[in-house]
C-alpha cells in the first residue's frame, strides 16, 4: 500500500517560536526608584490624566513603558518630557502594572 501515510516519529526539540508578537522587556529600574503616579485635571478642559514621573532610563525605555501600558489599560498616552500621561483617571491600575514591573510607585494626592 504505497498511498498509506507513514508515522514518524522524531527526536528533534520543540521549534523555536517564530519572532513576531513578543513583549518586551519591561525598562531597567533603578534600587530604590520611587515613581511619582498622579492625576491632573487643570488645563485639561475638565479631563483627566494620569501622570506618572521620576522615571530612570532613556527615552526609547520610557517608550517602551509607555507602550506597555497603554496596551494594558486600553488608554492613550503620551510622552511629554520626563512625563507619562496616560488618558483618563488610571492611578491604581498604573500602580498594580508598575509594581509587577518592579518599579516602587506612589499615589500623589487625593
Amino acid at each position: 500500500m504505497p498511498n498509506e501515510p507513514r508515522l514518524v516519529y522524531s527526536t528533534d526539540p520543540e521549534p523555536e517560536p517564530k519572532a513576531g508578537k513578543k513583549e518586551p522587556a519591561p525598562p531597567p529600574v533603578k534600587a530604590g526608584q520611587a515613581v511619582i503616579v498622579a492625576l491632573e485635571r487643570k488645563g485639561r478642559g475638565g479631563k483627566s490624566v494620569t501622570i506618572i514621573s521620576n522615571i530612570g532610563g532613556n527615552p526609547q525605555h520610557k517608550e517602551q513603558l509607555l507602550k506597555q501600558l497603554k496596551n494594558k489599560l486600553g488608554a492613550g498616552g503620551t510622552l511629554a518630557g520626563d512625563l507619562i500621561e496616560i488618558q483618563g483617571d488610571q492611578r491604581d491600575k498604573v500602580i498594580v502594572l508598575l509594581t509587577a514591573l518592579g518599579y516602587k510607585p506612589k499615589k500623589s494626592g487625593g
